[in-house]
């Protein structure tokens, strides 16, 4: 409904409280009258503006390093005060974007979002947001009829083994994995590399790749997955690599590059870099401090 529709209702309902009806007043030339007064009041979407073109300190001393600092970091810096308060904008904002951090671990990948790219979907043990927030262990593991549709849905033996999860971030999933994906198969692709199926996971932790490489014992395996979201983005992604995934993998085995989104390493670039990351991998043999 149009914001002049639902001023005409409003002035409907104004007129007859009052026992005035129609007859002594164009409703539709009110309408039309008050709905550019309301449209200027309209507060614009506080989790869309640009923190860091966004100067709160009035007449700052050195307004060119004060632009230059907010350049530099999308932390909330030089958002000035109130007395010992801050700005009622500041709280807002401060609260806009912990609403859509909390919107994107809470919130799910669409259904279909997998099959668009040729996904097999499994789950693990988390049958919640809630068991999935308070029980991390079980978002590493597959049940035995999970394990079987990994067994008749995908290739064993591959080279590299692409995994996506959601992870702490239904957002970052959706956002990065269009742009990411097809630049990192392209990039494997390219270098002769075979691949296996691509998988999804729901309620998965890193570690799921251990129990996926276990399963379809791939010589590396990937794991693209959503990072917990901080008020600056709640569409980050990080992507974990780890030579001979197995059961048992410590952490010091994994690589890592983090920070993929839209302020930070943009996903085709990623997907670029980490082909050439596997590449140097798979030559070495080692991922993690032993690659180094």
């Amino acid at each position: 409904m149009s914001l002049e529709d639902n001023v005409r209702l409003i002035v409907e309902q104004m007129l007859k409280e009052m026992g005035k009806g129609k007859s002594q007043l164009s409703v539709s030339s009110l309408a039309q009258a008050v709905a550019p007064i309301l449209a200027e009041c309209q507060i614009a979407d506080l989790a869309e503006i640009d923190l860091q073109s966004y100067l709160q300190v009035p007449s700052p001393t050195n307004q060119a390093l004060y632009e230059e600092m907010k350049l530099s970091t999308s932390a909330r810096i030089g958002v000035w005060r109130c007395g010992p308060r801050p700005l009622t904008d500041t709280l807002l904002r401060f609260r806009a974007d912990h609403a859509v951090a909390q919107d994107s671990i809470l919130g799910e990948v669409p259904e279909d979002f997998p099959s668009q790219y040729g996904m097999v979907s499994v789950r693990t043990f988390c049958q919640s947001k809630d068991e999935y927030l308070t029980r991390p262990d079980l978002g590493r593991k597959l049940d035995a009829e999970n394990l079987e549709i990994l067994r008749n849905g995908c290739q064993k033996g591959a080279t590299v083994q692409i995994i996506v999860s959601d992870g702490l971030s239904s957002k970052a999933v959706v956002a990065n994995i269009p742009n990411l994906l097809p630049a990192l198969i392209q990039g494997l692709e390219g270098m002769g590399v075979k691949l296996g199926t691509t998988i999804f996971v729901r309620g998965g932790r890193v570690a799921v790749m251990d129990t996926i490489g276990e399963e379809l014992k791939p010589e590396v395996a990937v794991i693209l997955i959503g990072e917990r979201p901080g008020l600056g983005t709640a569409e980050s992604m990080s992507a974990y690599l780890g030579y001979n995934p197995r059961r048992g993998m410590v952490e010091s085995e994994r690589s890592v590059i983090s920070n993929i989104h839209k302020a930070g390493t943009p996903a085709a670039e990623a997907g670029a870099h980490l082909a050439s990351l596997i590449k140097k991998i798979l030559d070495l043999k080692a991922s993690g401090v032993n690659l180094e």
